[in-house]
């Protein structure tokens, strides 16, 4: 794999396909957490939608990063509304840092997450991931 491509920082990728939030899949996901939802989704439910964003970055040859290595460092949500069942959401993906400490390679990315129709801002998510450097004595 090639190295991590610290020239993608600012790179803004296309927003996704539309997503229809489903009622029976934010009652899966709030029975995960132990909780039950009220007229909206979890607070932490755009994960699901941000991360399935991230892959257009994670998955980019270009960018040279190995998420078979991955952990997940760091989360953030800002909501501007809560999520509904019957929203139709799209994410657009900006990388917002990427850098390589110790041989690990450290990613941010921030997905904003907005009504498919009209655009406006639902929510912001930041996701910090850490590729840890291989075992180079195996």
């Amino acid at each position: 794999m090639s190295p991590l491509n610290t020239a993608y920082v600012g790179r803004t990728y296309p927003p996704t396909a539309p997503y229809e939030v489903g009622r029976e899949a934010v009652r899966e996901f709030a029975a995960v957490l132990d909780s039950a939802p009220d007229e909206g989704a979890p607070p932490t439910y755009p994960i699901v939608l941000s991360m399935r964003a991230e892959k257009q970055v994670t998955d980019d040859p270009g960018f040279g990063f190995d998420f078979s290595r991955v952990v997940h460092r760091d989360q953030r949500f800002e909501q501007v509304r809560p999520v509904r069942p019957g929203d139709r959401l799209t994410v657009t993906v900006e990388v917002v840092a990427a850098e390589t400490v110790d041989g690990n390679d450290v990613v941010t990315l921030r997905g904003r997450i907005r009504e498919a129709d009209g655009g406006a801002l639902v929510c912001t998510t930041t996701s910090t991931l850490v590729s840890r450097k291989g075992d180079e004595t195996r």
